[in-house]
């Protein structure tokens, strides 16, 4: 039992727990708000899909922590391939699920017990991985500026891209956070210069032949949803009155009337942010923002910490995610930005979704328990120039 207690002080003693205090208390958040989220009838509650997944994502953050990242990444072939074959299956032979506007986005595996799992989420960690392994080669290679590894690292990133937007599911394809981890590694401005002059001139042939009438629809009814008030624009017309109707203390929890009649649809998932503010209030939204706000500095905080670049870019691949995540889905609840199906992470329900999150929270802590290392090495250079001296 000692030894058990030893392992365990020896854990948490290496561990940011500034880190992991943080994510308990968004854990609690996240449940305490979809405890109020009344769930349809004869379907699983909100509450205790997330509760699972959160349970399940500490074991697998906890397990990530106990294996060093660095071995990790060593598989970074077989995690790439698992992950290109579970986009593949899923593609083939996934669950299409019929969302708003009729969109068809064949993005979920059958479970069993009638449970179903959204690979892509899982894809994400991966992807996070072997981009970040594939980054610290070429770096170490110094050839971080040869325009033929920069087209290699391109590849790299469309290859899952590509597979998720051919399943149907463009928000998790949006999710992909490839730029910023590149421009940490050192990529030269001129090649995300080039990447943005591209994308203006694709953009009209992409609207007129790639976008769907349903995502044309979305982003115009983004700069005026009232015309189309009861199709469209329905979600953030009212989710907008749902956040604006808190004030500043909000209309108390469980008591809250437009988030018990589930006026705002899909509240539980893309608009939970609007049942933080009806609810709470600017408090409780501010609430949110504060906590994601901490938790990419600590993540950052553990970047800069990391005893080598592989774990600097891991790490800064999990502050694109969150960050990137948490701006589009706040830039939807507000009418800045179309709906594009981006949770708010670790907030909004999704079991997939929640779990996977907590995958990436435990590689940024595993980052941060080896950064004795660099401690180590930095305390043996100084005492060599001692010595020298």
């Amino acid at each position: 039992m000692s030894k058990v207690g030893n392992a365990l002080l020896n854990y948490f003693k290496r561990a940011d727990k500034l880190l992991w205090g943080i994510m308990l208390v968004i854990s609690a958040y996240s449940l305490l708000l979809l405890k109020t989220v009344p769930t349809p009838e004869g379907s699983r509650s909100y509450f205790s899909v997330q509760l699972v997944s959160i349970i399940i994502g500490y074991v697998g953050a906890i397990v990530l922590t106990i294996i060093d990242y660095r071995s990790i990444a060593k598989a970074w072939y077989f995690i790439g391939a698992i992950s290109i074959i579970l986009i593949l299956y899923t593609l083939f032979f996934g669950q299409a699920v019929t969302g708003d506007a009729g969109v068809n986005a064949r993005a979920w595996i059958k479970l069993p017990g009638g449970l179903t799992f959204q690979p892509s989420e899982l894809v994400k960690i991966g992807f996070m991985v072997t981009f970040a392994k594939h980054l610290s080669i070429v770096k170490e290679k110094g050839k971080i500026t040869s325009p033929l590894q920069i087209l290699f690292l391109s590849i790299h990133c469309l290859i899952p891209v590509v597979l998720i937007h051919l399943q149907g599911d463009d928000g998790a394809a949006a999710g992909f956070f490839f730029l910023v981890m590149m421009f940490i590694a050192g990529v030269q401005l001129r090649y995300f210069a080039a990447l943005f002059g591209s994308l203006i001139v694709i953009l009209p042939l992409a609207w007129q032949y790639l976008l769907a009438d349903y995502q044309k629809n979305r982003i115009l009814n983004m700069f005026n949803p009232e015309s189309d008030p009861l199709g469209a624009g329905l979600q953030q017309i009212q989710g907008k009155i749902s956040i604006g109707s808190g004030e500043w203390f909000g209309r108390g929890l469980f008591t809250a009337p437009r988030v018990q009649r589930s006026v705002v649809p899909v509240q539980e998932s893309d608009f939970i942010f609007s049942v933080a503010s009806e609810q709470l209030g600017f408090l409780g939204a501010m609430a949110i923002l504060i906590l994601i706000v901490l938790l990419l500095l600590r993540t950052m905080n553990a970047a800069r910490k990391s005893c080598d670049d592989l774990g600097t870019y891991m790490c800064f691949g999990f502050f694109a995610m969150i960050a990137f995540q948490s701006v589009i889905n706040l830039g939807m609840c507000l009418s800045l930005l179309p709906v594009m199906g981006v949770t708010l992470p670790f907030f909004s329900a999704g079991g997939s979704s929640a779990a996977c999150l907590y995958f990436g929270f435990g590689l940024v802590q595993n980052v941060y328990m080896h950064k004795s290392e660099k401690d180590r090495i930095h305390l043996s250079t100084s005492r060599s120039i001692m010595r020298r001296v």
